[in-house]
Parts: structure tokens; sequence; C-alpha cells
């Protein structure tokens, strides 16, 4: 297990990633998660006394990596942007996602969306499911899972398939 310590930042213009924020990896403790390592991978471990499993670190390149810190877990540990958090992580090489039962039969009634999603890289896969399993409501879950079909048959990745719907709703208002 790597410990440091890191001041959580924000991207204010980086494309896809504009608004994230996040903590820097230093080339050398990325290298000592997961030696030679240059592609998004995940860990597990604690940010302050907060446990995370599955978290996706970030190439940036150059061999540095970031670890996002979504809105969930800067709640949890009650603090956001500038704060420094004292990291303890190790590589999370067992983190699989499981697909809840009613999308797996989704996606076998929908062969096109079923084989895009399945050529996805796991980390893609899992924006969705995430997604899916982050809804509180049965309805939710569904209307989820709807929107990811129709995504997934039109060949959209999990971050086209949110602008599009962003801008749907931005056009309703």
């Amino acid at each position: 297990m790597v410990e440091f310590s890191a001041m959580m930042l924000q991207f204010e213009e980086k494309g896809e990633k504009t608004g994230w924020t996040y903590v820097e990896i230093p080339v050398d403790i990325a290298q000592q998660l997961k030696p030679g390592n240059r592609k998004a991978f995940r860990v597990k471990g604690y940010l302050d006394e907060f446990a995370v499993r599955g978290i996706a670190l970030v190439p940036m390149g150059e061999g540095s990596f970031i670890l996002p810190v979504n809105k969930s877990i800067r709640r949890q540990i009650g603090k956001e942007k500038g704060a420094v958090l004292l990291l303890r992580l190790t590589a999370d090489d067992d983190f699989e996602i499981e697909i809840p039962a009613f999308l797996v039969e989704c996606l076998n009634e929908d062969l096109e969306a079923a084989e895009f999603f399945y050529q996805l890289p796991k980390s893609h896969q899992n924006y969705y499911l995430n997604w899916i399993n982050g809804a509180k409501t049965e309805a939710t879950k569904s209307k989820r899972a709807a929107q990811m079909l129709n995504a997934l048959a039109s060949g959209l990745r999990f971050d086209e398939m949110m602008r599009v719907l962003k801008k749907e709703r931005n056009e309703r208002l």
C-alpha cells in the first residue's frame, strides 16, 4: 500500500474532464501501484478514513495519473477543491462490477446494443453500470437502462450519451 498526501484540484477547461475534481498521482507513486503500466487501472484503499474500491486512475501522459474525486465522495469526506487528502492506495486487480440481471435480459433482447456494449473497454462498461446502479428508485433504473440501450444501439459511449442527454434537457428548458 502506498501512502501520500495530495491536494484536491479542479480542471477549468479540459475537454470532457472540465469541472472534474481530482488528485494528481505522480509517476513514481503510479509506478509503485502498478509498475510499467501506462493505462487506466483501478485502486482501492482510503481517502483520509473513507474506504474506496474500484476507483479508476486515469492516465494524463508522461506516466502521471489522476484520481477523480466525485461529488458523492467529496460529501462523505467533507472536503472540496483545495483541501489536502491522505491517500492510502493499492491496485485493485480483482474489481468487477456485476451486470444486473434485468440489464442482461435487456442486452440479450437488443443484440446491436449488446454487441457494442461488450466491445467497450471494461472501464467504459462500468461507467454505464455505475450510473444505472446509482439510481435510487426502480423507475429511475428502468429509465436509465432504456437510455443506455438507445445510446448503445446508436454506437454512443457513456460520455457521448451524457452530452446528448444534457443537450436534450437544455432544449426542453
